[in-house]
């Protein structure tokens, strides 16, 4: 099939399978493309936790308004954004950048410039939102690479974060629960799989210019 194909074939899962596994090689396929999802100046501003103990997944569930997914699901992904982006973090970003390409610190100066430029132009506040933006760029690398991968996903806004924040420890890491999504394998019996997918036309959706 082709990536429309598979876009259309997937939809927001309300009941999964809780017997069935998504197997190591694959979750990582997706992981992996996830990884690559782009971001404002490649800086990845959020981390992604792939939560499968059931215990845990237990009492998140509580902080998710007891919706089953939590708990049926494969595996719960949780996209936290960074909530320390300052100057350290641009320069360890830099830093990596320099390893990575295996080029001089220093050839780096202009684009550092840029960079940290972007942060210290934006206050608290800002940079929260800036970061929460670019958790859900990934989000929907991961909606796609598991339609890919024929898994079924569950996009997810209805959580508490500061539930998931305390039940993760993510304050102390210096970062919130910003958005969440299920991933595994429908259950047989979810009508929501059956209902005729819903899009704006295309013809209100696209305005060419």
């Amino acid at each position: 099939m082709s990536l429309v194909d598979k876009l259309n074939w997937r939809y927001a899962t309300k009941k999964f399978d809780s017997t069935k596994k998504i197997a190591a090689d694959k979750l990582q396929t997706i992981l992996d493309a996830v990884q690559l999802a782009p971001s404002s100046y490649g800086l990845q501003h959020y981390r992604i936790l792939v939560v499968e103990d059931a215990v845990i997944r237990a009492q998140l569930r509580d902080a998710a308004y007891g919706q089953a997914q939590i708990t049926d699901a494969s595996q719960l992904i949780v996209f936290a954004a960074e909530t320390n982006i300052n100057e350290e973090f641009g320069k360890k970003y830099m830093d990596n950048v320099a390893a990575t390409r295996n080029i001089p610190r220093e050839a780096l100066a202009g684009f550092e410039v840029v960079v940290l430029g972007a942060i210290n132009a934006r206050t608290p506040e800002q940079l929260l939102a800036w970061a929460q933006k670019q958790a859900y760029i990934g989000l929907g690398v991961l909606v796609t690479a598991a339609a890919e991968q024929d898994v079924d996903i569950c996009p997810m806004e209805g959580f508490d974060p500061a539930g998931f924040d305390k039940v993760l420890g993510l304050t102390e890491k210096g970062l919130t629960a910003t958005v969440i999504a299920t991933i595994g394998y429908r259950a047989e019996d979810d009508a929501t799989s059956h209902a005729v997918k819903v899009r704006r036309p295309a013809s209100e959706l696209f305005i060419h210019a």
